[in-house]
């Protein structure tokens, strides 16, 4: 009976408690049986699955070393496209699209994209696959074309003695390397976009690549655009003349610094000699008729006529401005109509003696890429401070040496190229043509130094000497531009300015540390700088501080930027800081701190996100 009195209807009620037993030890068995075959089944799943994972990993193995191999094979390649092997480079090449076309195989099977479907365990697996498509395009699409024409790149076939480049064999292989190019920049764009990834060695392959891809579309965009242009820039289709400008930056400039001397150079198939070369006292303020370079340009600087007078026609940091006005002041006191403008300066010499060797001047004083920095923009200041005649004379001597040398014998090409290149990336070399197709090419490289008319985040700082001293060649400067992250339609931004005075204890002419214009009494020694920010477009300036006081700022535009000018001091051995406050629209692109190629080499930092706005 149950508790409440009923019939218990258990199954065993009435068994006999043998047949109750012989009952209850029948039942398990049945479980186990089941239990058997449900563990056996599982086992067979997890035996099958692993051995799947094992494949797929032995698969990941081989598209790993596949890839290593890949790699290897393509800085193979361009190793030798840049020593002119060409038959080493074409084995290269081939060996390295073998080894991507093994791995992006292994990458496109089912099983790898089953796995790589597997959420977030996956992740590495896709990631693989992503860098896979990229290397295998870069092998077909870019070393390919490269290797056909890779006898153009070679810098021993294309620098000839005497500096001369050898123009046809560039012009008739400017197609493939446009192509190869354009195949480079499309393949880092899409390098940039694979997939971060939780396991470190794959990620760190996927930074490694987009380093590789960022560096080999920029070489071959450099070797493009000069296969487009450099032919008929040097002559190959007729003389060209050049105004070169040579800048004293131990005097700040837009630019760079002023104008110190300058040559006419001409091109001619390819061969360049230099015609003339004269120190600044050559051209005159005098007499000389202004050119209209647009309202903001006149605004900005119009005070201090930059169309007319030397010393200040690059106060702006839009080269292609100090180049028309250059032209200008040559063709009024030569007569001649020059084709296109080149700057450099003495750092830039420094790189180009390191690889040519040092020049001899007359008394035998050897002028090398140790010394040739503080001779031109320091010792010589002491040496003829009573006789700026001889000082200039002496100046543009080193110069003419040096461009002697550079026209002469070129032992090793490939350096030079480099040098150049190092001097351009510097902002050392600027490169203008009054050729608009040429100059629309040259705007979008380092040669062009332009202030860019875009949206993206900008902060340019330019600082134009005041005092009329050469006390910008103990400048410092320290750069920092930082913004909030890309919410809504504006963020706060900040630019920060540090500026040292490292000018040593000693006497100095009033020519290297004083000033011809001394506001309130400042002592010898003190630098005077007009400080420019040349701001994000739309940026709305909210304080400037000098050593956190607040300070007045003069405001202008340039090519459709703000800029927020501010006259300070940086007294000898002492630092300022400066600090513009903005609010600057939220735009798309990369943030860009160009810096002003003075002596120094500025610090610069950038914490600014790269906004992405949708269309």
């Amino acid at each position: 009976m149950d508790s409440d009195g009923t019939a218990s209807t258990s199954p065993d009620a009435g068994t006999p408690p043998e047949n109750r037993r012989r009952r209850r030890s029948s039942q398990p068995r049945s479980v186990r049986k089941r239990r058997r075959r449900i563990v056996i089944g599982t086992s067979c799943a997890v035996a099958v699955i692993a051995a799947w994972g094992g494949f797929v990993a032995y698969e990941a193995m081989q598209a790993k070393s596949n890839l290593e191999r890949a790699r290897d094979h393509a800085t193979t390649t361009k190793d030798a496209l840049l020593a002119g092997n060409s038959a080493q480079a074409a084995t290269a090449a081939g060996d390295a699209a073998k080894y991507a076309g093994r791995a992006q195989d292994a990458t496109e099977s089912l099983n790898w994209r089953a796995a790589a479907a597997v959420p977030w365990l996956g992740g590495p697996l896709e990631t693989t696959r992503q860098i896979t498509d990229v290397v295998r395009g870069l092998t077909d699409e870019v070393l390919a074309p490269a290797v056909q024409a890779g006898s153009v790149i070679a810098p021993d076939r294309l620098v000839r003695d005497g500096a001369r480049i050898d123009l046809a064999p560039l012009r008739e292989a400017s197609p493939a390397l446009a192509d190869s190019a354009a195949a480079a920049a499309a393949l880092a764009a899409q390098a940039d976009a694979v997939d971060s990834t939780f396991l470190g060695a794959v990620d760190s392959a996927r930074i490694q690549l987009q380093e590789q891809t960022a560096e080999l579309s920029q070489l071959l965009g450099n070797v493009s655009t000069a296969a487009q242009i450099v032919p008929s820039m040097m002559g190959a289709d007729g003389p060209r003349t050049y105004f070169v400008g040579f800048q004293t930056n131990a005097e700040a400039r837009g630019t760079g610094g002023l104008l110190g001397g300058f040559g006419e150079l001409r091109a001619v198939d390819g061969a360049v000699r230099v015609e003339d070369l004269g120190s600044n006292k050559e051209l005159s303020i005098n007499d000389k008729k202004p050119i209209d370079l647009g309202p903001d340009f006149e605004k900005q600087y119009g005070i201090s006529r930059p169309t007319t007078d030397f010393r200040n026609s690059n106060v702006s940091s839009h080269f292609p401005y100090a180049a028309q006005i250059w032209q200008s002041l040559w063709a009024q006191e030569s007569g001649e109509q020059v084709d296109g403008v080149i700057a450099t300066d003495p750092v830039a010499l420094s790189y180009i003696l390191d690889v040519v060797g040092p020049v001899t001047m007359p008394d035998g004083e050897k002028v090398t890429a140790d010394n040739v920095v503080e001779l031109t923009e320091s010792t010589a200041y002491s040496r003829f401070a009573n006789d700026n005649n001889a000082r200039k004379a002496y100046l543009q001597t080193i110069a003419g040496k040096v461009v002697e040398r550079m026209t002469g014998k070129i032992s090793n090409p490939k350096a030079l190229l480099e040098a150049l290149g190092q001097a351009a990336s510097e902002r050392r070399i600027a490169v203008w043509s009054s050729n608009p197709e040429e100059q629309r090419v040259l705007e979008g490289t380092v040669l062009g130094h332009t202030v860019p008319d875009d949206p993206a985040p900008y902060a340019g700082l330019v600082i134009n000497n005041l005092g009329g001293n050469k006390l910008d060649y103990y400048l410092e400067r320290e750069i920092d531009y930082t913004a909030e992250r890309c919410v809504g339609d504006t963020r706060q931004s900040t630019v920060t300015v540090r500026l040292t005075n490292t000018l040593p204890p000693g006497d100095y002419t009033k020519y290297v540390a004083g000033m011809f214009d001394n506001p309130a009494g400042a002592p010898a020694g003190t630098n005077l700088t007009n400080l420019s920010l040349i701001a994000t477009q739309g940026a709305k300036l909210n304080k400037v501080t000098v050593d956190g006081k607040p300070a007045f700022a003069f405001t202008g535009a340039e090519r459709g930027h703000p800029v927020f000018d501010i006259q300070t001091q940086v007294r000898q051995g002492q630092t300022i800081e400066v600090k513009y406050e903005l609010t600057e629209p939220v735009a798309a692109g990369e943030a860009r701190v160009p810096v002003q190629a003075l002596v120094d080499s500025a610090k610069t930092s950038i914490d600014v996100s790269t906004c992405r706005i949708a269309p």
